[in-house]
């Protein structure tokens, strides 16, 4: 009860965080950034071996540089998802750009449904939230291991009309919504658990374990697949443009759906690297590990 308490303390206290103007959320992200890089040193060597195994062709400064800045940019990236908390729709459009924002409803309007794939890239969330406040779309999940945080995530991503849906259950989600165009939107860079990895492709000069429930759930509803690419103009802004992958999911070749949205999340990360979720453990296992 006690640690309940405190975790629910804890989350009110983030919320009076978020009515912050973000000027001075960035100078609190400032000092985090310092807190994070060189007094605790978080995560810094995962990121290291991350960084050496996707770029062994740059130099060990060339590394270090990219590593420098996605933890600046971590740093951000955890203040903005504060903001979200209490940030207004007004707010969020100014900040969040989608460049051709007609291009969903023009599939839906067509009576097909839509599976769209992001990667933990720039600040997803953002966009998953300003995406909302235009389309409702079911934004399938994993779900945290503490009860408190997950419902805490679950309110601040439905806040403007996403439904959450835990991974797990996304068929049956699927299944019960078949006879009208949906849009569900995935994280195509999550880690499978090791049970089922039976799909390992190249992802950043390594084999990479695959989660194939997006490409499961696309041909079990023959949706177009898209995938948002998204680019930081500065500080707090960001721009994202629906890229159209496979217009006819049910018809595609096996795994074809999985290589175009690694293939374009590893494009995206090539071009600007320090934006990608370097700290996560992404590498887990080896196709050894497995077979």
């Amino acid at each position: 009860m006690i640690k309940k308490g405190l975790l629910r303390l804890g989350i009110f206290f983030l919320y009076l965080i978020s009515l912050l103007p973000f000027w001075f959320l960035y100078l609190i992200s400032d000092c985090l950034f310092v807190v994070l890089y060189y007094i605790i040193g978080y995560r810094r060597k995962v990121a290291q071996e991350n960084l050496q195994n996707a770029f062994p062709e740059k130099s060990a400064a060339e590394r270090h540089d990219i590593e420098k800045k996605y933890f600046r940019y971590l740093a951000d990236l955890i203040m903005e998802t504060i903001k979200m908390i209490s940030i207004s729709q007004e707010e969020l459009k100014r900040r969040v750009i989608d460049t051709n924002p007609t291009t969903v409803l023009m599939y839906l309007k067509k009576g097909k449904s839509v599976t769209a794939v992001s990667g933990h890239y720039c600040n997803w969330e953002m966009a998953g939230l300003e995406f909302s406040v235009f389309t409702k779309f079911f934004v399938i999940y994993k779900p945290l291991s503490n009860a408190i945080f997950d419902e805490f995530f679950i309110k601040i991503r439905s806040r403007f009309g996403s439904i959450p849906v835990p991974m797990k259950q996304t068929l049956r989600k699927m299944i019960e919504f078949k006879n009208e165009p949906t849009v569900a939107v995935f994280a195509g860079d999550q880690t499978p658990v090791k049970e089922e990895s039976n799909y390992f492709t190249n992802f950043l000069n390594q084999p990479t374990a695959v989660f194939q429930g997006i490409e499961k759930v696309a041909k079990l509803i023959d949706s177009v697949v898209i995938f948002y690419d998204m680019r930081r103009v500065k500080r707090g802004y960001y721009t994202y443009t629906v890229v159209p992958l496979v217009e006819n999911a049910k018809a595609s070749a096996p795994h074809e759906i999985t290589n175009a949205h690694v293939q374009y999340l590893e494009s995206m990360i090539r071009r600007e690297p320090q934006y990608w979720l370097w700290s996560h453990r992404r590498w887990k296992f080896k196709p050894q590990d497995v077979n």
